[in-house]
This record gives C-alpha cells, structure tokens and sequence, in this order.
C-alpha cells in the first residue's frame, strides 16, 4: 500500500459533497430508470410469448454491461496519465456525460431489440467514463476519514435516482420516447455542471504512471484487493438478480395488470430507496468512525440474502415490499462501505482511476450477469423462484469472498 498524499489529507467541505453527490445523482438517474422501467416497457412482448421479453431485456443489458467493463477501466487508466500541467478527471467526466446524453435519446428514437440495444451500449459507455473519472475523486481528493461519507453519497444516490427517475416518468404520465428525453437532459445539465465545477488540479509528472516494470493490471495481483474484487462482484450479481426482474415479476409472476404494475414498481422502488438511504447514512459514517468497513460489508450482505429467501418462499406483493426494504438495508450498506474499502485497499498510488475503474466495473460486470443469468433461470423453470433463490445464494457467497479480504490499518 502506498502513502496517501499530502494533497488528500485536506478534508473536503460542503460545496464539494454536494457537487459530488449531484453528479451521482444524475448518473444513476439515467442508468437506472431504463433498466427498472424503459427498456422493459421497451422490449415487452405479448402475454403469450412474455418469456421472449424477459429474454431480450437480459441480453440488452448484459451486452450494455460487457461494453461498460471495457470501457470503464480503459477510460480511468487514460486519464491517470494525463499530460503534465492538463486536467486528469474533467475531460473525461464531461466527455462520459455528453456521450451519455446523446445514447439516451438515440435509445429512445430506437425500435426493435437491436436498435435499442445498440443505443444502450453507448449509454452503458458513457456512464462507465463519467463514473470512473468521478469516483477517481475520491482517492485523489479524500483522506480515508470522509471516504465512507463520499460512498455514502454514491449508495444513497443510486436509490434516489430510481425513485426520481421512475417518479418523474410514472407521475407524469411521459411515454418511452419522453422518458428518454427527460433523461438525456438531466445528464447533460447536471452531470455537466459538476464536472466543470468540481475541483481537478492539473496533473504533475509525479502524478503519472511509470510504464517502466510495471503490469498492466498489476493491481490484481494484490492478495486484498482481489479478494475484496471478487467479493464486489458476486454480491453485485446477487443484487441485480433480485431487482432488474422486478417489473417483469409484477407483470408475470403476480400477474398484476400493465399500469398496476407500473405503480407498484414505483411503491417498490420508494421502499428500497427508503432504506437504501438509511443504510449508506448509518454505515459510511459508521465505518469512517471505526474504520471496520469489512464487518459491515460482510453483515451486509447477509441482510442482502434474507431479500431473495423472503421473496422465494412467499411470492407475494406484501412480501414483495418486505424484501425490498431488506434488499435495500443490505444493498444500501454494502454499496456505501464496500466502496470506500476499495478506497482503502487500492494498491497503487499513481492508478486510482484504472484500479477503481476495475472496482466499478464489478458493478457493471453485475449488471451484465444477472439480468442474463436471471432470463436463463426463469426460462428453466417457467417462473422466478429459482433468480430469487439464486440471488440468496450468490449474496452469501460475496460476502464469503469478501471476509478473505484484510482490512488495512488506518493512515
């Protein structure tokens, strides 16, 4: 492990904590509100042939995932080595936006399966260059003692995002092709103002990576940091199980009519959302005070795996919402203080943004798995107890991955 700079021991104020967490707000708003509500709305087939849907919503995603895991890293280990005297993080993260926005409404135009999958690939690009280069701010800028309050942030913000998202496009009644508008202007505003906003010194000599015996990916090589990798994406992948399906369970497995649904994803969502945000708040700060973030994201994902034991043994809305407030509380915690253990455990001073560009990648890597996992699974069996069962499974088994990982001592 590297020292920390003295350029991160400052503490970051309020301005700063509010562009960060504007940033991702934005980002998971247009991320997320296709995946929970557009893109299956988008690729919905008839009642006789529902299956088909769910299949072509998997395949959509997983394909939009596999582009965000090439391009997340790639764009992070570019911007680590940056000229000398230039931005590092803001190019990219304007760029990430910019190209955000114009997939969106390309999304939205497109018709058929690979119209809109090919429209969500770039989509999926540019959240994965935006989020690397704004995650990257928080090694760069942030002594470990706020690390968890930044992931705080991004946890909480992901489930304000679905809510703000959905409700925006639910409560005003926007079609598919409006929805995708709305979006594409949220990100080009917001996300714009913050990455011109948020402070990024120019880069030194010293800041830049030497290609002089160093591996590409030297970092997984190191014994913690691919442990706590490992661990990051196999809960990941349990939590995308138990929630990219949701509209898709309502519609078909509750056999809930097309505007019930709608409504009672969005009730589904406001609960989630609720105790995803009472996890980040308690356990960043939590884990900043103690900085035992390994306990708490192991707990964690236990909390997470009681969600898909909940829902697989009694299949109703009731217990629907129950294991949404779960899955939220377990989601919500692990998100916040897995993040920032990443933080700590990066191995390389002069590779933030590559090294966290591979941890946000297991996010997306999660994203990719589990809806393609998850149409497999109900097309084995015909319905959904079996994705739920699974996401159970796989919940335990990251926190396992994640428990191998040791928790470094405090600078």
């Amino acid at each position: 492990m590297t020292e920390i700079s003295p350029a991160r021991t400052r503490r970051a104020g309020l301005r700063w904590m509010s562009l960060f967490t504007l940033a991702w707000l934005a980002i998971w708003t247009v991320q997320l509100t296709p995946v929970q509500l557009l893109l299956p709305l988008q690729l919905d087939t008839p009642e006789d042939d529902w299956i088909g849907g769910v299949v072509s919503s998997g395949l959509v995603l997983g394909i939009g995932g596999l582009a965000g895991i090439l391009a997340g890293p790639a764009a992070g280990a570019l911007s680590d080595r940056g000229a000398a005297g230039r931005h590092r993080r803001r190019p990219w993260a304007l760029g990430g936006v910019l190209l955000t926005a114009v997939c969106l409404v390309l999304t939205g135009f497109a018709e058929g399966p690979w119209g809109v999958g090919a429209g969500w690939v770039g989509v999926s690009i540019g959240v994965a260059v935006s989020s690397a280069a704004f995650t990257a701010l928080i090694a760069d800028q942030l002594p470990t003692t706020q690390r968890g309050a930044a992931s705080a942030a991004v946890g909480s913000s992901q489930a304000v995002g679905i809510v703000l998202g959905v409700g925006l496009v639910v409560l005003l009644g926007l079609g598919i092709r409006e929805g995708y508008l709305l979006l594409a202007g949220v990100i080009a505003v917001v996300g714009s103002a913050a990455a011109l906003l948020l402070p990024d010194p120019p880069s030194t000599e010293e800041m830049r990576p030497t290609r002089i015996g160093r591996h590409p990916l030297a970092s997984l090589r190191d014994r913690d940091f691919a442990w706590m990798l490992s661990g990051r994406l196999v809960t990941n992948i349990g939590n995308a199980l138990g929630t990219a399906l949701f509209l898709f369970f309502l519609l078909h497995g509750l056999g809930q009519p097309t505007p019930v649904a709608q409504d009672n994803l969005l009730l589904l969502i406001l609960v989630y959302t609720v105790f995803v945000v009472i996890a980040s708040v308690i356990t960043g700060v939590v884990s900043d005070r103690t900085g035992n973030r390994r306990t708490l994201a192991v707990a964690a994902t236990v909390v997470q795996a009681a969600s898909g034991v909940a829902i697989a043994l009694v299949p109703t809305f009731e217990m629907t919402m129950v294991a949404a407030a779960l899955m939220g509380l377990g989601y919500g915690a692990f998100s916040t203080v897995g993040l920032a253990f990443a933080a700590d455990l990066l191995p390389d001073e002069q590779d933030h943004a590559r090294d966290l560009g591979i941890v946000n990648v297991t996010a997306a890597l999660g994203q990719l798995i589990g809806p393609v996992l998850g149409a497999g699974l109900v097309a084995l069996v015909g319905g959904f107890w079996l994705v739920f069962v699974a996401a159970a499974v796989l919940s335990l088994v990251g926190g396992l991955l994640t428990a191998f990982a040791r928790q470094p001592s405090r600078s």
